[in-house]
């Protein structure tokens, strides 16, 4: 198995960050031909989806758990930004990791599909994404 880890600078707002370029290179550097990847994000406040962006399909999801998750005082974990008690729910909604076919060095997601970070923790600018790839 061939696996890194990479950092991500997400800043200080909610984001869907497409790991595209990142995974591309990642299965450049390991050789891959056909196998797995396995992308996981070691947090509490994180996760990953596998959707469309650009079309507004990114900025539906921040809606979406925004509406599902709103950032108040109802969360029983309560320290740092007002609401932060709901980034750590998300990951049971957008879980932190996802797994890939990849096919002569390609993920192989549909048309309109990318693998994105989902950020909404306010509070940690920077995350950690680990890439592994199991040879098929």
């Amino acid at each position: 198995m061939r696996t890194t880890e990479i950092e991500i600078r997400t800043g200080n707002k909610a984001v869907v960050y497409d790991l595209g370029d990142e995974i591309d290179q990642f299965l450049a550097e390991a050789g891959a031909k056909d196998g797995l990847l396995h992308v996981w994000v070691p947090h509490a406040t994180a996760g990953l989806a596998v959707i469309e962006t650009g079309a507004g399909s990114d900025e539906d999801l921040l809606t979406a758990i925004d509406q599902l998750l709103p950032r108040d005082d109802r969360w029983r974990h309560q320290h740092g930004t007002h609401g932060h008690g709901r980034d750590h729910v998300l990951p049971a909604f957008v879980p932190p990791y996802a797994s890939i076919p990849v096919v002569g060095g390609r993920v192989a997601t549909g048309t309109w599909q990318s693998i994105c970070l989902v950020d909404t923790n306010i509070d940690n600018p920077l995350r950690r994404v680990r890439f592994s790839f199991l040879p098929g």
